[in-house]
């Protein structure tokens, strides 16, 4: 997995940031994002520690989701971003290297809007684990 991070708010609080790839049976859209199946994902989530914000991921059918370090930690716009959303769990098509290497600093390339994080999952979303027929 690539990097991902977290800070923590004033009110304690906190949000992660994750760059995951995208989950192959998610059928939301793609058009114009970029982020078809396998391709890498930001994810924001806004809970009240991180090991709640990881378990609201697994919970939703992302099942590898760990955060190691805090190398990519939420931008400013990200945490703004989050914090304004009800549901506080957002995607976007993760930002592409610029030329210097450097992730989301390419000025020609505009910024692709947040999208609610059942954009990701598919139009059902999760509806947990298969239970056997009674």
């Amino acid at each position: 997995m690539a990097g991902g991070g977290f800070c923590r708010l004033p009110n304690g609080t906190v949000v992660v940031a994750l760059t995951l790839t995208r989950p192959a049976d998610g059928t939301g859209p793609c058009g114009g994002t970029g982020a078809g199946p396998g391709a890498p994902v930001r994810v924001l989530v806004h809970a009240a520690n991180r090991a709640r914000a990881l378990t609201r991921l697994r919970n939703l059918g992302l099942r590898a989701v760990y955060l190691r370090g805090n190398d990519r930690p939420p931008t400013p716009d990200e945490v703004t971003a989050v914090l304004h959303h009800p549901d506080g769990l957002l995607w976007r098509a993760a930002p592409q290297a610029g030329p210097a290497g450097l992730t989301g600093l390419a000025p020609q390339s505009p910024q692709e809007l947040w999208h609610p994080i059942r954009a990701l999952l598919g139009p059902a979303g999760y509806a947990g684990p298969a239970r056997p027929a009674a």
